[in-house]
Parts: C-alpha cells; sequence; structure tokens
C-alpha cells in the first residue's frame, strides 16, 4: 500500500519550511549516493512511531493576490491539497488571527480533506495559551500550540496527523494487477504513449505544456493481461520565472511513482536526455522502484548504424546512478516497438519480486570474498558472516557483519554486481541493509 501523504499549507511567513525540517530533518535536500541528483526540498519522507508517509511544503498561499506568480502559486498549493491524505493548517500565534488564514480555511473546508490546525511560535505554552483559543473562531477543529524552531508539541501534532491515514484494507491489497507510473517533463508523449497502448484517444494530448492536469488510472489489457498506467503531469522546464512554480509539479509524479509498481521515465529523442530527467529518475530510484527508461520520438532522430550505441552511453551517464534501468527506443506516433513495453515491464516486475535461496547467497558471497578481500582499516579487517534476503519491490538483502564501519560502499556495490552477474535483476535497484554480530554470536 503506498504511503499516506501529509500536505503542509498556510500562509507565508507562519513557518512551513521550519515545521517542513523539524519532521524531515535538516538535509534533505541532499540525496545521499546518488551522484547528481538532488531532491527538491518540497517533499520528504518521515516515520513517526509505526507510520511511515510523505511530507509536502506547498510554500505560502496568498488567497487574494493578483500577482501572477503567488495567484499559480495558489494554484499549485491546490494540487498539493487535492493529492494529500491530510492537511496540516499552520497558523502564526504571534501574529495572531488574520483575514487570511479564514480565506485559507474557507479553502481547506471545500476539499472536504481532514485537517489539522496547528498554531505555531507558542513558544512559551502559559502565556500563549490565550492566544491560541482565538483559532478556536476559524471552526476548523481544536488548535495544537507547537514551536517549529524548538520542535515543541510535535508528538501531539503527528497523534492528531496519524488518526487520520486511510487503513490498510484487504480490498486495496487484493488488487494485484501491476501499477506502471508514466513520468517526464511535459511533451514528451507521455499521454500519447498510453493512448496508442490504449488503441483510444482516453487522454488528452496537446502540444501545450501540462495539458495533463492530474494523474488518470487506465486500465491496459494486453495478451490477456491487465496491467493499469498512471499518468502524470509532466514536470516543467526551469526558468527564472517558474523556478518557484516547479517545485510543485513534482508533487504529482512523487504521488505516482508512490503507487506505482513499476516506472516508466519517458524522455523526448530530439531533446536528449537532461538533468531534469535525471532528478525524475531519481524520484524513482529513492523509492526502490522498477525502472523503465522510454525513449519516444526515435522516428524523428536521424540515424546510423553507431546511433543507439551512443544515445545509449549518454542516458547511462547522466543517469549514472541506476545503471540497472532498463532502456528502450520507441515511438508513439508510429507505435514503433510499443508493445515491446509489456514485455519489458512483466521482466522487471519479476526480477523485483525475485527471491533468492540463503544457500545460493552465502555460495555467491563466499566466492566474492575469495576473489577479493574485505577492506581493513587500522589493522582490523572486515569479516562477512552471512547473507540473507528478506523482502522483494525492491529485493532486500541483509549482511552480518563484524563492523559496520569498514563495510565501505564500494564494496557492498561490488557484492551487488556479484549477485547481478548471476541473477540479473535487470530494471530493479537492489537494497543491502548491514547488520552487526559479534563473532562469539555468529
Amino acid at each position: 500500500m503506498s504511503k499516506p501523504i501529509v500536505a503542509i499549507v498556510g500562509r507565508p511567513n507562519v513557518g512551513k519550511s521550519t515545521l517542513f525540517n523539524a519532521l524531515a530533518g535538516e538535509n534533505i535536500s541532499i540525496v545521499k549516493d546518488t551522484p547528481g541528483v538532488t531532491r527538491d526540498r518540497i517533499y520528504a519522507d518521515v516515520e513517526w512511531l509505526n507510520y511511515s508517509f510523505t511530507l509536502i511544503d506547498t510554500g505560502g498561499i496568498e488567497p487574494e493576490s493578483s500577482d501572477i506568480i503567488l495567484s499559480q502559486m495558489r494554484e499549485q498549493a491546490q494540487i498539493a491539497i487535492d493529492t494529500a491524505d491530510v492537511i496540516i493548517f499552520i497558523v502564526d500565534v504571534k501574529q495572531g488571527l488574520v483575514d487570511s488564514d479564514s480565506k485559507v480555511a474557507d479553502m481547506l473546508r471545500r476539499s472536504h480533506k481532514p485537517v489539522v490546525l496547528v498554531v505555531n511560535k507558542a513558544d512559551h505554552y502559559e502565556k500563549s495559551l490565550p492566544d491560541v483559543y482565538e483559532f478556536y473562531n476559524l471552526g476548523i477543529g481544536d488548535p495544537i500550540p507547537i514551536s517549529a524552531v524548538s520542535k515543541q508539541g510535535l508528538g501531539d501534532m503527528l497523534d492528531e496527523v496519524a488518526r487520520y491515514f486511510p487503513e490498510e484494507n484487504g480490498e486495496e491489497e487484493e488488487d494485484d494487477r501491476p501499477r506502471i507510473a508514466v513520468v517526464g517533463k511535459p511533451n514528451v508523449g507521455k499521454s500519447s504513449i498510453i493512448n496508442k497502448l490504449l488503441g483510444e484517444k482516453r487522454l488528452i494530448v496537446s502540444n501545450i505544456a501540462g495539458t495533463t492536469r492530474d494523474a488518470i488510472d487506465t486500465a491496459v489489457t494486453w495478451e490477456g493481461k491487465e496491467y493499469v498506467f498512471i499518468d502524470t503531469a509532466g514536470l516543467r522546464r526551469k526558468s527564472k520565472i517558474r523556478e518557484e512554480l516547479e517545485r510543485y509539479s513534482i508533487i504529482r509524479t512523487v504521488t505516482a511513482v508512490e503507487r506505482a509498481d513499476v516506472v516508466v521515465v519517458v524522455i523526448d529523442a530530439t531533446e536528449g536526455v537532461t538533468e531534469q530527467d535525471a532528478k525524475i529518475a531519481g524520484i524513482a530510484h529513492d523509492r526502490g522502484k522498477g525502472i523503465l527508461i522510454v525513449v519516444n520520438k526515435w522516428d524523428a532522430v536521424e540515424k546510423d548504424d553507431k546511433t543507439i550505441y551512443k544515445y545509449t552511453n549518454k542516458v547511462r551517464e547522466t543517469l549514472s546512478f541506476m545503471p540497472y534501468a532498463e532502456i528502450m527506443f520507441v515511438s508513439a506516433e508510429t507505435g514503433q516497438r510499443l508493445t515491446k513495453v509489456f514485455e519489458k515491464i512483466d521482466m522487471i516486475i519479476e526480477n523485483q519480486t525475485m527471491r533468492i535461496a540463503t544457500g545460493v547467497l552465502n555460495e555467491i558471497l563466499s566466492e566474492a570474498v575469495a576473489l577479493q578481500q574485505p577492506p581493513s582499516d587500522k589493522g582490523k579487517r572486515l569479516k562477512l558472516y552471512y547473507i540473507t534476503q528478506v523482502s522483494v519491490k525492491p529485493p532486500t538483502f541483509v549482511i552480518f557483519v563484524n563492523d559496520k564501519q569498514l563495510m565501505h560502499f564500494s564494496y557492498t556495490r561490488y557484492l551487488e554486481n556479484k549477485i547481478r552477474d548471476t541473477f540479473g535483476f535487470r530494471g530493479t535497484s537492489l537494497k543491502f541493509i548491514i547488520r552487526e554480530r559479534k563473532e562469539k554470536e555468529k
């Protein structure tokens, strides 16, 4: 089941980003182990007690502003509100209740979503309490006083947020149709690809960037098997004016990827692979999804016998953090190679759900250690005791060692390559958890 989405909403300067960082950790804009890909500060994965959810920061809502950028930001915040399962509505106890707060409250009421009203900057609880009560006038529930700066009251707030998380129900679990998110920049042909696979124009196809307003689920049957495609509005290209706005278009990609088994990243062959493509692919890589890179508009590229080879190298170079991703070249216009998409998806899902017997894994481990000695530091050498697979989607392995600090990233990568040499695992990332075990426990 996909994680619940929690959006932080409020007017500018009430402390949304401070709360976001307090919940997500300060350094969430850096993605470790993913060279060249930084994550926008718009979303983060948060763990609270037994709950795990995706947090979205919406930027400030100015309900009445005629400024074009602010009005577009208001629209984009509306996307976050529509997407969210729960909304944290944040207000400022020091400024008190202002007219804009009431207007934002009206906007949230119309969404019919659960709203948790949070009164920020209540650094001195007793002193702030009379001012906190004023926010009952919004008519949107009990105000919860917090201080995002000193992280006071966050537990009570998160308890209230978690109360509204959708319960896992059996019905959703029973839907075992593969879910495919089709993501990419505007105008790369995402909707055209799905339309061609459907054989009918069910999605709006237009060359106006961002025509696809919301994620749409579309069932596609191929050779008797049903697949669910999630079409998303693409990420916009950066420009000085749009820089603020572009952060919000990531929301759709994040939520679609969250719900998918396999992510199809569509790249425009005529434009070439870009940093923005890397950012989109990075979201799927982060979440351990199966990944298929589809280079569309291949019919529009002038080719010789080396074109595919050169283009593949370029894609691999830009997306160097995910060498396992499958790549294929298609044309939505002519239908060239499009049905092969299903074959690739089936293969990726098979790899995502593959389980390897513990005995076989340990044979690979022994052989790998014999071929390349584990690293050592100050006379202490890494010992690898045991490896076992603990889950799928993505395939996840636990390795027991004598000292976690000695397990360098490069040696983990070496072991991953050895496992891939034997089993392939094409199209899916592999996850490794390193656990310490003392020699006497072995």
